[in-house]
């Protein structure tokens, strides 16, 4: 692990718990706030994103259903999550419903929490302690991460029988980032499906990725093609549909068909159904869709049952995915409300 984010971190943890301790006077800031509507947060990685916009704006149509209000904000880096948890408090927010850009700040989200009396749930990634294990006494609600990782394996060797291709013949991409555990655990889903189906375990290409957007998918993916130029055949797969469809970009750059590429990602939002829309069948296969909005509605849920009833949410909720492709993308979107 990169030495100078361990002692950011570290800092980082040892700040929150040191304003824990010093900030007493909190406690009686948020009863002045206790007749006042609920007022929740939901703070989010990559607010550009559209799965988090999505997850974002069911919280907020929940709020206006049942009259409490959600605060929404952008928390790129660790700093601005504590930030994001200050700001919440001085409004007199009960709780906040986190998707973290680094996971293992969960001590240091925990601290300043407490500071605040507040309540918060996690969203898509899980945090963990400083061993690493997921943060006890968190609820959580995201993807079987292992279980869809599956999926997209399965979408992806249903494929290439189809095409009719032969599992020598063909390479796979693995975009992923090892220090995100959700990214591993999809990962390895569908490279488990993969091998069980045929492929070639020595076939499976390593890309290891900075970012999870476009442009990471698309830095990741293009010195490990150009290294492969004997490989005329392509799958891809990786954390989400964004590193996927920048592969895909990547393919193209490179002038590798499209009837040559199988790539699958998963979330189901914006980009995946911008590129069903285009004339043509790109490389991007499919995506196994994920209800967004479902998430944000059903966390935020949680959350405010939570606060209002004293009813701990569930440790740790799984959902799956559904396959969409090209013919049919808009009935999926339909059926998941995305």
């Amino acid at each position: 692990m990169n030495h100078k984010l361990n002692h950011k971190l570290r800092r980082l943890t040892l700040s929150a718990i040191a304003a824990t301790t010093l900030g007493i006077p909190f406690a009686s800031q948020m009863s002045a706030h206790a007749d006042e509507p609920l007022k929740v947060g939901f703070l989010v990685k990559m607010p550009e994103q559209a799965w988090f916009i999505n997850e974002q704006k069911a919280a907020s149509a929940l709020g206006q259903k049942e009259k409490f209000s959600v605060v929404n904000i952008g928390t790129p880096d660790g700093e601005k999550v504590l930030s994001a948890i200050d700001n919440l408090g001085a409004q007199g927010a009960q709780g906040f419903v986190i998707c973290a850009p680094d996971v293992r700040l969960g001590p240091a989200i925990q601290a300043r929490a407490k500071r605040y009396n507040m309540k918060f749930v996690t969203v898509d990634d899980q945090l963990v302690d400083s061993t690493g294990k997921p943060l006890p006494n968190v609820p959580h609600l995201g993807m079987s991460a292992f279980k869809i990782g599956n999926q997209v394996g399965t979408a992806i060797s249903d494929e290439m029988k189809k095409r009719g291709w032969k599992p020598e013949e063909v390479g796979a991409l693995r975009i992923t980032d090892y220090e995100l555990p959700t990214a591993k655990q999809r990962t390895d889903g569908a490279t488990q499906t993969l091998l069980a189906s045929g492929f070639k375990k020595e076939n499976i290409f390593d890309a290891p990725q900075k970012t999870t957007d476009d442009e990471g998918g698309f830095n990741a993916a293009s010195p490990v093609l150009s290294q492969h130029p004997n490989i005329k055949k392509w799958v891809i797969y990786a954390i989400n549909e964004e590193t996927v469809l920048g592969a895909v970009r990547a393919t193209e750059q490179l002038h590798i068909a499209s009837a040559d590429v199988i790539g699958v990602g998963i979330n189901g939002a914006g980009e995946a159904f911008a590129e069903f829309q285009k004339k043509e069948q790109t490389g991007f296969y499919g995506t196994i869709a994920v209800s967004s909005t479902n998430h944000g509605k059903d966390s935020t849920q949680n959350l405010v049952d939570w606060i209002k009833n004293g009813k701990q949410p569930p440790a740790d909720t799984q959902t799956t995915g559904k396959l969409m492709v090209r013919s049919n993308w808009q009935d999926v979107r339909k059926e998941l409300g995305i």
